[in-house]
């Protein structure tokens, strides 16, 4: 059974994750925030372009494994980091993003009347609500379905990275007005190895060549739409929104992004995504 308990170990990572301190652990000095020892100008987006968000939040969280005080199952995005659910704190921060129109929130409709859903949705005529589908992508292109021909960037983002950073999202945004896709990412920092049974290693591969996805992903709305047909009309699954773009042969622009922006999946991310936001409160 996994433990919940922070060991040694992750709160030395917590600590070295707060207040962006990469460098601590080798993390190349350009993926630092305004926090750190760099400051990252923040990118300009021409006022022409108009931004729809797409907010993925309908995933069960399987592997977090967290559950209510009722002991029922309760899905990731509404886990508290200091004081605020997943959910609503990338909420927040995506109502903060320049030139936004539009904001879907992609979400089962037994949850929409959360009351900080309630009170944004109320207050913020931007807010629409989206139904989750059976897989990843049928979830986008629910939320698609809401953006209209006069947004030019759609911004596809999970719920469960409410630790991405204005900045990230902005520069994403200005790649992606300038090339048309462009997805937030990291180096990689592991060596990775690949293997055909999952018992013995095939190979390595070469680590200067592989980056870590991270979201969002930034798309023109016409180009992600023209993507999802072509995977519809040859059945095929995508695990990540700019592999559709790749389905029609169009380019993705590398935005680098932070180690920060974590996934949160286990209980280990939880405790150090809770350190992230304490020391950039301090």
């Amino acid at each position: 059974r996994r433990s919940t308990m922070p060991t040694p170990t992750l709160l030395l990572l917590a600590a070295l994750f707060r207040g962006g301190a990469a460098f601590a652990i080798g993390w190349p000095a350009t993926v630092l925030s305004s926090r750190g020892s760099e400051v990252v100008r923040m990118a300009a987006l021409p006022e022409s372009e108009r931004v729809a968000a797409v907010l993925l939040a309908g995933g069960s969280g399987k592997r977090m494994g967290a559950k209510d005080s009722s002991g029922k199952a309760m899905p990731k995005q509404f886990l508290e980091l200091q004081g605020k659910s997943v959910l609503q704190l990338s909420l927040e921060l995506l109502q903060k993003v320049d030139n936004l129109d539009l904001l879907v929130i992609v979400l089962a409709p037994e949850f929409r009347e959360l009351d900080f859903l309630a009170a944004a949705s109320a207050t913020d005529s931007r807010i629409v609500f989206a139904d989750p589908g059976a897989e990843r992508q049928n979830s986008v292109e629910n939320g698609l379905a809401k953006v209209g021909t006069d947004c030019t960037l759609v911004a596809v983002h999970d719920a469960a990275r409410p630790l991405v950073t204005l900045d990230e999202i902005h520069r994403c945004l200005a790649d992606a007005a300038e090339h048309g896709a462009a997805v937030l990412a990291v180096p990689m920092k592991a060596t990775v190895k690949s293997s055909a049974d999952g018992l013995f290693v095939q190979r390595t591969l070469d680590r200067k060549t592989l980056w870590e996805i991270h979201t969002p992903q930034i798309i023109r709305p016409e180009i992600l739409r023209a993507g999802f047909r072509q995977c519809n009309e040859q059945n095929l699954e995508v695990t990540d929104d700019v592999s559709v773009v790749e389905q029609i042969g169009k380019p993705v622009k590398i935005t680098l992004g932070e180690y920060t922006n974590l996934k949160l999946t286990t209980p280990e991310d939880v405790v150090i995504a809770n350190e992230i936001l304490r020391g950039r409160a301090a």
